[in-house]
């Protein structure tokens, strides 16, 4: 296929000659995109099937428009609503970032206040929920729990369907948000064989969770305000980003015009696979597996000799520094105040000094992501690895819901069904079983 690009008059297009035939088709250019269907009038005849896209993991397709979130990876730039997220994570705090997201403005104060006091009068769940969770074994991975927990809810809210009601979508857009931190600190208590507690609504968001997941005998659990800060910067930072895997099965699964809870739960079965929320933990067995400062030399050199995989450097976006990382190192000192700092910090450290200074990385564009500090701060909270993909989805939930809301409105959004190549057999002849088997 030969093309060339061309003004036409004030939109741009796209010459394409199809070589097969000698046609030319003028494409027009929208927001650096070019439709997938204006490409199917390319045709040898009108017999013929037209002209498809065939891109395995959505590489270079957009599959909606979106004003959730930006993201340059050249240039290492995130933003939510326009807003950086550095500044965000030094300003905001979750539930503000999560009213932005889902609202798409910063609230007032009036308007800020009414969204906690919502969320947080949410918090709890249907007993039913907590007999749900207790049926569990005491062996169950938490995301498994999770994701069954909160398809479940759409159980407890059948009017939850009724998404085309704005009264109704925002308030299964409040209990989603309020009741991930309870689900998610439930599936961690029976891990662990422990009673589950109850939503304290005398505090915070983060703090909350934290008193769901550690306390004890104690009247009222208050957990040391550097980890709180620390925790719910992590989760503005996990809140959302673009078209990933579990926010495109959000969307995905949404158009079928789904409640909420299903669609989400979707997000959560996409997010248990290792290759989108398993990355952290992943980092910190790499780590284990240097032990101490004097085999990175060694472990680098495989990695070099294909023999190695260098876990938390690198992004299928970012070709720059993760902005996230940055913040997430300072949200790491911080969290070390408090509970002592993992040796394995010190293997991290020098470890990305290095990678950070050799050619070969820098050729690469191995720049640390977001995963590999995460790791070690929710090892210093205690957490299991198995909880890390749960801390992710309670930070990722406004991200999905506000994505949920966007398709839910778009016009041009339809129910999800890509094209396949079918690589089959064709027109076989069926042979009955009595003569197969004769």
């Amino acid at each position: 296929m030969e093309a060339r690009t061309r003004l036409s008059g004030v939109t741009d297009s796209l010459t394409v000659r199809d070589n097969r035939t000698g046609s030319e088709y003028d494409v027009p250019i929208t927001d650096g995109t070019i439709k997938a269907a204006d490409l199917g009038k390319i045709r040898t005849d009108e017999e013929s099937p037209g002209l498809a896209v065939y891109d395995p993991g959505f590489v270079n397709t957009a599959s909606c428009r979106s004003a959730v979130t930006y993201i340059d990876g050249d240039k290492g730039i995130l933003e939510y609503r326009g807003y950086p997220i550095e500044q965000l994570a030094e300003g905001s705090s979750f539930l503000e970032v999560a009213y932005l997201l889902v609202h798409g403005a910063l609230p007032t104060k009036a308007e800020y206040d009414a969204w906690v006091h919502e969320i947080t009068y949410h918090t709890f769940v249907h007993e039913n929920v907590k007999e749900f969770m207790q049926g569990f074994r005491y062996d169950a991975h938490p995301m498994g729990m999770l994701m069954a927990s909160v398809g479940a809810l759409s159980t407890f809210y059948p009017e939850a369907g009724k998404i085309s009601d704005a009264d109704n979508r925002h308030m299964q857009i409040v209990r989603m948000i309020a009741k991930m931190p309870t689900l998610g600190a439930w599936s961690f208590r029976n891990a662990q064989g422990k009673p589950f507690v109850y939503p304290d609504n005398d505090l915070g968001y983060t703090a909350n969770f934290l008193s769901m997941l550690f306390k004890m005998s104690e009247q009222k659990y208050e957990a040391d305000e550097r980890l709180v800060k620390a925790l719910d910067v992590l989760f503005i930072l996990h809140a959302d980003h673009e078209q990933n895997c579990s926010t495109n099965a959000v969307r995905s699964v949404g158009s079928s015009q789904v409640d909420p809870y299903s669609a989400v739960a979707a997000g959560v079965g996409a997010l248990y696979g290792p290759l989108h929320g398993g990355a952290n933990e992943a980092v910190l067995k790499s780590l284990k597996k240097i032990g101490s400062k004097e085999n990175i030399p060694d472990f680098i050199k495989g990695v070099k000799d294909g023999n190695e995989r260098l876990m938390g450097f690198g992004h299928r976006v970012y070709k720059n520094y993760d902005p996230r990382a940055r913040i997430i190192k300072k949200a790491a000192e911080d969290v070390f105040e408090v509970t002592g700092t993992n040796p394995l910090l010190e293997i991290a450290l020098e470890l990305e000094k290095i990678a950070l200074e050799d050619e070969y990385f820098i050729k690469r564009k191995l720049y640390p992501n977001v995963d590999f500090y995460s790791g070690l701060i929710y090892e210093a909270f205690q957490f299991p690895p198995e909880m890390f993909t749960v801390l992710f989805a309670i930070g990722r939930t406004p991200g999905w819901l506000s994505q949920w809301l966007e398709l839910v409105q778009d016009k041009e959004q339809k129910i999800a069904r890509p094209k396949q190549i079918y690589t089959g057999d064709r027109e076989l002849t069926f042979v009955p079983a009595s003569e197969r088997w004769a």
